[in-house]
């Protein structure tokens, strides 16, 4: 008999990856392990989007500690995903180990593409917030997202797109 290994690695997302039905869309193999908090760090929504230039989500050093979900993905699903999430585009890979996984990847953006002033489109943050509901996040936390103002989407087009995506996710709770 011979068997095939897979090679995989561990996936933690923080942002608009974190529901499974949105990340499954860029990396199909994604299966859920679990949930973790990080701490030492804050959720913030100050990464210039590369293709819009509102704000995306960004991990930063501070108190109240960031909820993951944390991913097990197929190797070979890596180099889409770095291109969905905009690699080289204001986001590195990090590496670094989370209580009860062990190593795992993700992304965290570049100094140079950090901008204190920008809001996330409303169907961004949507995402995000239920990302965080479909893992049980806390509800402070929770809180804490949807508290985020928003702007909206001048491109109606893409809004349709991604509210679209938005409903796919809701369905998926």
């Amino acid at each position: 008999m011979i068997r095939c290994h897979l090679r995989s690695y561990q996936y933690a997302a923080y942002g608009s990856n974190l529901h499974p039905v949105r990340l499954r869309k860029r990396a199909p193999s994604a299966r859920l392990l679990g949930t973790c908090l990080l701490p030492g760090y804050v959720l913030k929504f100050d990464k210039v989007g590369w293709k819009d230039g509102s704000g995306k989500c960004n991990v930063v050093p501070g108190a109240q500690g960031v909820y993951l979900a944390i991913f097990q993905i197929r190797e070979s699903e890596r180099s889409k995903l770095d291109r969905c999430e905009g690699l080289g585009q204001g986001y590195n890979s990090i590496r670094f180990e989370a209580e009860g996984f062990g190593e795992c990847s993700s992304y965290i953006a570049d100094s140079s593409a950090v901008d204190q002033s920008l809001r996330p489109m409303d169907w961004y943050k949507e995402m995000v917030l239920l990302g965080s509901l479909a893992n049980k996040f806390p509800s402070h936390y929770v809180q804490a997202i949807d508290s985020v103002s928003v702007i909206r989407d001048p491109d109606e087009k893409r809004a349709r797109q991604q509210w679209e995506i938005v409903e796919e996710l809701r369905n998926g709770i």
